[in-house]
């Protein structure tokens, strides 16, 4: 994967980049100091996945990740950030970010959390659990909010394979891993997914994932 990292701590931008280079099959091809400094050389680079942080001058990660998910949606968004509150991690979903990633963490996770992209679409730390409930909480009121204008969501819509997928993604397993498991195509997984996040209304996996424990599709524990 082509990776671009963007924060204005030259230290740990340098670090973090010397860390990604020594995986297999990950190499850093941008760094930039802030979002505007990213979104001017973007044009020059082929990425596949940003890793931005939140707090940073002139263009923060909030800002950036917004114009990223309206010209660059294929594009995949990792947060890596110290701020780890309900808010954040509100704002991060809303705006379609595909994970977080707290400063915190242990290194070796960071391998994890990036494959776990590539493979499932989002990734949310072990760390971060105590929040999830939290953020069950604001999807409940985004819903409620939703359907006083008028959209509704229905818990029903999904079949019982597709919850099968999500349980399976939570859990985890790539599209490969889940064709071979319910012995269907891997475009039909890739296609089921496309489904479950239009019926859920939800801008990346994550969204599906909060909507299956909403619902108690499927458990917190098995995230």
């Amino acid at each position: 994967m082509k990776v671009a990292i963007v924060d204005d701590h030259q230290l740990f931008r340098k670090s973090l980049a010397h860390l990604l280079n020594s995986f297999d099959e990950i190499d850093v091809v941008l760094q930039a100091n802030n979002g505007r400094e990213f979104l001017s050389s973007i044009e020059e680079y082929d990425i596949d996945l940003v890793l931005l942080d939140i707090q940073m001058p002139e263009m923060d990660g909030f800002q950036t990740c917004r114009i990223l998910k309206d010209k660059y949606p294929n594009i995949y968004v990792l947060i890596i950030s110290q701020l780890t509150t309900k808010e954040s991690i509100h704002k991060v979903m809303e705006l379609g970010a595909h994970g977080f990633f707290t400063k915190n963490s242990d290194p070796v996770q960071l391998h994890n959390a990036i494959i776990s992209i590539k493979e499932n679409g989002y990734y949310f730390g072990n760390e971060l659990g105590s929040v999830i409930r939290e953020v069950m909480l604001w999807e409940k009121k985004r819903n409620d909010e939703q359907v006083e204008d008028g959209f509704e969501i229905d818990e029903n819509c999904l079949t019982a394979r597709e919850i099968e997928i999500i349980k399976l993604v939570s859990n985890g397993k790539s599209s490969k891993e889940i064709s071979e498991i319910l012995n269907i195509n891997v475009r039909t997984v890739e296609t089921h997914r496309k489904h479950i996040m239009e019926k859920t209304n939800s801008k990346n996996f994550i969204g599906v994932v909060v909507f299956a424990l909403k619902y108690q599709l499927i458990a917190l524990e098995e995230i």
